[in-house]
Parts: C-alpha cells; structure tokens; sequence
C-alpha cells in the first residue's frame, strides 16, 4: 500500500504509527466503505484509534478514544484504550485457578486480582497483521507457553472487517497445544459524540441492553457468585433510559464500580448465537450504535476513572466522556464452576464474534 499523500478522513498519517518493537514492525490499517465511514486500527494492541462515522446531517466525526501516534498509544495513560484484551478479558481473582488439579499464578495488576491478562497483555503485543481488503484487516499473535503465568502456546486470529452495511465485525478465532482459559474482547472506548476537547459526557445518551441478569460484585470487583435481576435495580436497561439516569445511585453496587463497571447476562435462546445485545443513541448528533455479540456476557463500563488526558488531535478524554461494551464470558470464570467453560483444549478451536453496526436518525 502506499503510504505517500493518501489523505484520509480521520486525519490521522501511516508514517505516524510506524516503529519497530522488538524486531516486529507497527503500522496503521485503515478501512474504507462505500458510504465514506473508516475505521483504522493500529497492530500495536489490536488499538482502533478512529471510526469516522456520519451524525444525523451526514457530517464525519471520530466516534473512538485514541491517540494519533504510536508512542502516545505505547504509553496511554489508559492502557486498554479501544484495544483487544487477552488472554484473559477482565479480571481473575487474586490472579489464580485451577486446571487439571494444578494452580496457576498470574501476574496481579489491579489491587488484589490479575486484570486483561496481566502485566503485560494483548494490548501491548506487536501483532502480525495482513490488510486483505479496502475491507479488512487479520491479526495474529502467537502467545508462548507460560506467558503472564497461562500454560500452553496459544495462537490467535483477529479479523477486523468494516461492511457497507456501518458494521465493524470482530472476529477471533484461537487454537492451543495444550489444555488452557482463554477470555478475548475488545475494549473499545466510544464517545458517539465524536471526539473533542473536551469529548462531551455519556450521561444523556440512550441505552439499551439485553439482559434479564448481571453480575454483582465484591468490593474488589470480583463477581460474588451471584446472577441477579436487573428488575428494580440500576442495572435495568431492559427499556432505553439515559445512562446517567442511575449512574450514581445510592446502590452498594453502582458504589463499588463508580460507576457502571458489571457484567450483564446476555439474554440467549442457545449457547454462541449471534444476538442483539445492546443500544447506544447519542441525541445531540443523532448518531446511534449497536452491539451484536455471540458471547454469553457484556461488560458495561462507563468511564469512571479517566482524568481528561489527551487523544487524538487535541482532544481530551474527561470521566465519564466515553462508553464501553466488552463482550465476553463472564469475570473470574475459571473459579465459578456453573460460569460458562473459559476452558480451550487442544482439539478445539475457539471462536467468537462481535458486531458494532453503526447508523444516524436523520
């Protein structure tokens, strides 16, 4: 592809995300449709550092949080910028389990429990990537046995696909060599907004889950073990309601997470269908977002720790300036026996797909 004097609409430069780590080469990958939207992503993390997409008077804006360069991504502030997570999305308790009778150690990176796989998880691996199409991207790693304390070598595909139908598809895909867990998402961090400084707050925008149940959890952020309505509670977003409207309610809960930061029990008919999981519609631009996930759970964090620290283009990320919908099996799966099975051997192949369809009412 070349590199000289292509302009694109996110404004961000190839050159600018160029570095070689290690021996491995970083680079951006931009993604075009026929209606004009982009979405670019970095092989540094999986990061997606812009999706250009149209408001309700067909005017593009960056509706992601990320930098505009390889070294502000290397050193975000939030690590987890709108990057893929592995091997282990969120959080395992005191960064042990148990397989086959043996216990596993992992390196503990959020107050007592190992967090997005560790010290040093998907997000900060170079990945091998192969930009296909104006389309897609596919990414691989190779993680080593015994890396971040996870036993077997576990090999990953990311396939990053922007449709003419607004829909960004993540695909994973995975195989190991010896029996592991294995928890994959992406943490992508959307202000639908657009981004700006500051980027405006989540509070009024509409959401909608799918989810009888979630996850309460200790004050730690482990899940208690229990699965609980959403009826009556903060976590009810059965219908549309603001997401501010109970953001800071007097709940022990929303009190733990500051916030949104739970797990919901996706609502499905059978294990690993594709099902609508949630709705986001920013009213000021009109732009709206939906989720789509064969995951079993969707973890909704609203932001809660950010400071105003800086992204792409000048703009500034406050608390509560961005949204996210982390599809994946539950937290803390490998030490609650009646979770869905994060368990991978190695005849199997893991897969999973996430579907972020993008739109504005006019």
């Amino acid at each position: 592809m070349n590199t000289e004097d292509t302009h694109y609409a996110c404004g961000l430069k190839r050159e600018d995300f160029q570095t070689t780590i290690n021996g491995k080469k970083t680079d951006l990958y931009i993604l075009k449709n026929s209606l004009g939207s982009e979405v670019a992503v970095t092989n540094y993390g999986g990061a997606i550092v812009a999706i250009m997409t149209e408001d309700k008077d067909g005017h593009f804006a960056n509706v992601i949080q990320g930098h505009d360069n390889i070294q502000d991504v290397i050193s975000s502030p939030e690590p987890y910028l709108s990057t893929l997570i592995g091997r282990y999305g969120n959080r395992i308790a005191k960064g042990q389990f148990q397989l086959n009778g043996k216990e596993y150690h992992l390196h503990i990176n959020n107050g007592p429990n190992s967090l997005h796989g560790g010290k040093q998880g998907f997000n900060a691996k170079v990945w091998d990537a192969n930009q296909v199409s104006d389309h897609a991207v596919v990414m691989k790693y190779i993680s080593s046995y015994g890396e971040e304390g996870y036993t077997g070598e576990l090999e990953v595909w990311v396939a990053f696909t922007l449709t003419d139908d607004n829909e960004l598809v993540i695909k994973y895909q995975a195989t190991t060599n010896k029996k592991t867990i294995l928890n994959l998402t992406h943490h992508g961090f959307f202000s639908l907004q657009g981004i700006a400084n500051p980027t405006p707050g989540i509070e009024n925008q509409i959401c909608e889950i799918n989810a009888d149940f979630y996850l309460p959890i200790d004050e730690t952020s482990i899940p208690t073990g229990e699965i609980l309505k959403v009826e009556g509670t903060p976590f009810d977003f059965r219908k549309p309601k603001a997401v501010g409207t109970d953001i800071d309610a007097d709940n022990e809960q929303i009190k733990i997470g500051a916030g949104y930061d739970h797990c919901f029990v996706l609502n499905k008919k059978e294990e690993g269908e594709l099902t609508f999981a949630a709705r986001i519609k920013e009213p000021v631009s009109g732009r709206w977002m939906e989720v789509y996930t064969t995951e079993p759970g969707m973890q909704l964090y609203t932001d809660n720790w950010a400071d105003g620290y800086k992204g792409q283009h000048g703009a500034t990320f406050p608390r509560r300036s961005g949204i996210c919908f982390e599809c994946q099996h539950f937290p803390d799966s490998p030490n609650h026996p009646y979770f869905p099975s994060v368990v991978i051997k190695p005849n199997e192949k893991y897969t999973q797909k996430t579907v972020y369809r993008f739109g504005a009412e006019k």
